[in-house]
């Protein structure tokens, strides 16, 4: 789960992480006010989306007085801001985050990562913090330096020692700088994250350490153990059809193409996924239905897909193990005679009585085509996609 910047520095507060000082605001009038209140020769003024590279796509505005705020308050709240992260449709801009202006002297990236090669938490850092830091990585990768912390030692001082050397980091701020990296780590640890990042992590005129820009994503099933966190969800940042799936227990990740798909089994959704690609098709989801999938579970999968006007053709590939295919082949009956049938349907289904799901589904009446193999499926359903484009 995403979070906004001033929800992640909320938490990055509670660990002693030191942040500047900033409101929210979601008219002119408050951001004028918070502007008034922190005092500052002046104050930046950021849009608060679930997107990198805001300062690119105008996002980020320096004020030299409250009265600016406001005005570059009102001309964000309510506008789309599109950076190179939102793809062309954008962002719409809610809420804006006013904090103190500051006197940057270098700008620093940090952050905490799962290395799934390793298993283990990674602690990543370069001088070359800010926005362009994706460009730094892949041109100059030399610059990223990197600490691998074992699960069972946790982040030991001489690795955030190794990482403040790499980095330069003045004498006076060394100590501050180690105890932003811990609590970094614990930030990661105890929130159960799957990201953490500082970016920029400023050193200041002062030699002070400061979070200037904080990402955070939090791992949704930790969140059992977090009722709190739960509450930053914001579901106007989150595509709609993938809300909707969410409430009905569904795993769904609205993609570009135009294939729709439903699986059980992740494994075996990207499996598909991958031969629906080979066949020269593009998929226009990840759906899940899951090990245990009903009748209602496997119609409301059919809806969700029918939802997307991009979708032509739609692969329904189940392995039967837990779930029996004639369930599901009842499923998919119910659904296709509820819902307009306007566009091709292949089925594969394999297992645990896909025999009587074949006749239920001949049975039927309705246009569903079978197919035996999954390269087979896949090879016809963007046969049809391509056609009914």
């Amino acid at each position: 789960m995403k979070i906004h910047e001033y929800q992640a520095k909320e938490i990055l507060r509670r660990y002693g992480l030191p942040v500047p000082r900033g409101a929210i605001a979601t008219t002119g009038e408050e951001a004028e006010k918070i502007a008034a209140d922190l005092s500052t020769a002046k104050v930046v003024v950021k849009a608060q989306i679930h997107a990198g590279g805001r300062g690119k796509g105008g996002g980020i505005k320096l004020a030299s007085s409250p009265a600016e705020a406001r005005q570059y308050t009102e001309a964000m709240i309510g506008s789309t801001l599109v950076t190179p992260q939102t793809g062309t449709e954008g962002r719409l801009v809610q809420t804006v985050l006013i904090e103190q202006g500051l006197d940057i002297q270098r700008e620093l990236y940090l952050a905490v990562v799962l290395d799934r090669a390793t298993s283990r938490a990674v602690v990543m850092a370069s001088p070359a913090g800010g926005m362009d830091i994706e460009e730094v990585a892949a041109s100059t990768p030399e610059k990223i330096f990197r600490e691998q912390i074992d699960p069972a030692l946790g982040l030991c001082d001489f690795q955030a020692r190794n990482l403040a050397f790499a980095l330069e980091i003045p004498k006076t701020a060394m100590r501050e700088f180690g105890t932003v990296v811990k609590a970094l780590y614990d930030v990661f640890v105890k929130e159960d994250s799957s990201l953490v990042e500082i970016n920029p992590l400023v050193l200041t005129g002062e030699n002070r350490i400061l979070s200037l820009d904080c990402k955070l994503t939090l791992d949704d099933n930790g969140l059992y153990r977090h009722q709190g966190n739960a509450a930053y969800r914001d579901i106007a940042e989150e595509d709609p059809l993938e809300v909707q799936a969410s409430g009905f227990g569904l795993n769904y990740i609205h993609l570009d193409g135009n294939v729709g798909c439903m699986v059980n089994g992740a494994g075996l959704a990207m499996a598909t996924m991958d031969l629906i690609k080979l066949a020269g098709g593009e998929p226009a989801n990840f759906l899940d239905v899951g090990g245990g999938a009903s009748a209602e579970s496997v119609e409301q999968a059919f809806r969700i897909i029918r939802s997307d006007p991009k979708v032509k053709a739609i692969l329904i590939n189940i392995f039967g193990g837990i779930v029996r295919c004639d369930r599901v082949a009842s499923g998919v009956i119910e659904a296709a005679r509820k819902v307009e049938l306007d566009m091709p349907v292949v089925v594969r289904l394999e297992g645990t009585n896909a025999e009587e799901a074949g006749k239920l589904l001949a049975a039927s009446g309705l246009k569903i085509e079978q197919a035996k193999g999954l390269a087979a499926a896949a090879e016809r359903v963007v046969a049809c996609a391509k056609a009914a484009a």
